[in-house]
């Protein structure tokens, strides 16, 4: 694959990322607690600056959406959105399923997307129209289409457990051949290298799965909202599939 200077640029500072996350990762820092109740450390912020210094120094004209210091020339044809460390619950419980997100929109498409757990020894990248990889080999999706043999994940569901579809997909999970609960950047990984067949989550936000989104669509996958939306950056929801068939199966009866 030939990497264009963003894919190249996104790279750099993922694993520029990683040196900060592990220098952090099992060590002492405080914790605080943002206004949606979610933690934030010193690592979170150092590691953001780090991204944003390397991704502004390269394209000093692009905008920049962080998790942790906000936006940035936001009107720029060009917009990075970054998640420095997405999954910051479980870095400072000391288990290694989080991740560093970046992805690059172009107008209202993203366009590109890297997706790196360093603990986990996983980084996976896609270029919009150049394929899907993780460490550096290229992936794609399964090919399974029924629902009765597939492979299910779902996460962050609590406020998908108080809507109507919660009883419907509760049918789903007896139908399907295999349910875990992966979550975060996990369960998109599996899913784009064909290791898992559909994902369901809710209370996301666009930085969670910007990056992700680009991934399992290059890998052959579809990736959309719950209602079957493109994303947004108001995007809360996901319904991500192998393939279009089980993608329209899980949307109608979630839909209704």
């Amino acid at each position: 694959m030939e990497m264009t200077p963003y894919l190249k640029t996104a790279i750099k500072a993922a694993r520029a990322a990683e040196v900060v996350i592990r220098r952090y990762y099992q060590g002492n820092y405080d914790i605080e607690i943002k206004p949606d109740q979610s933690p934030v450390t010193v690592a979170d912020v150092e590691t953001e600056k780090v991204i944003r210094d390397i991704i502004l120094e390269a394209f000093p004209d692009h905008g920049f959406f962080g998790e942790e210091t906000g936006k940035l020339n936001e009107h720029a044809e060009y917009n990075w959105l970054i998640d420095p460390i997405d999954g910051t619950k479980s870095f400072v419980r000391h288990y290694p399923f989080f991740s560093t997100q970046i992805a690059l929109m172009k107008g209202d498409e993203l366009i590109m997307g890297v997706s790196n757990a360093p603990l986990f020894g996983e980084m996976a990248y896609a270029e919009k129209g150049s394929g899907a990889f993780l460490n550096d080999e290229p992936i794609q999706v399964s090919a399974i289409d029924s629902l009765g043999k597939s492979a299910l994940s779902i996460g962050n569901i609590a406020t998908l457990a108080s809507t109507p579809a919660w009883s419907e997909l509760g049918k789903i999970i007896q139908e399907v051949n295999r349910t875990r609960g992966y979550g975060d950047f996990y369960h998109y990984h599996l899913l784009a290298s064909g290791k898992v067949d559909l994902v369901v989550e809710s209370d996301v936000n666009i930085l969670d799965i910007a990056a992700l989104s680009v991934i399992v669509n290059e890998a052959g996958g579809l990736f959309t909202q719950l209602d079957g939306g493109p994303l947004t950056l108001e995007t809360t929801t996901v319904l991500a599939a192998n393939h279009s068939a089980l993608h329209q199966e899980i949307l109608g009866r979630l839909s209704h």
